[in-house]
């Protein structure tokens, strides 16, 4: 007995799923452009303000006006590493990806686990 053929599927690119640019031509924002992009410019516009290079991002999350990212940052590095001294900021992006505002929100020993 002949195996049954499988059902084929409809190709996703129907009508309604293709985004387009708008017509206005001007380079989408970063709240358009996605959680990645909002990240790169918290990163590079954090680093220049703070004479320091960001280690990591541990939170990102939309806003009305843009992008809000919690950024993790060396302050102080010792040895052993674990007792370097950390930060996090607070950083807010307008919806055209500037840093409009940060804040450090906290401090704390790298090798420091949070009890919650």
């Amino acid at each position: 007995m002949a195996a049954a053929e499988p059902a084929k599927r409809r190709s996703s690119t129907g009508r309604g799923t293709a985004r387009r640019r708008p017509a206005d031509d001007s380079p989408p924002s970063p709240r358009s452009g996605g959680a990645a992009r909002a990240i790169r410019s918290a990163l590079e516009q954090l680093g220049l303000l703070l004479g320091r290079t960001p280690e990591s991002v541990s939170a990102i999350r939309p806003s009305d006006d843009g992008w809000e990212a919690d950024v993790e940052v060396l302050e102080l590095e010792r040895i052993p590493e674990t007792t370097s001294v950390m930060a996090t900021y607070r950083v807010t992006l307008d919806g055209e990806g500037e840093l409009v505002a940060y804040e450090r929100k906290r401090r704390y020993t790298r090798g420091q686990i949070d009890r919650r």
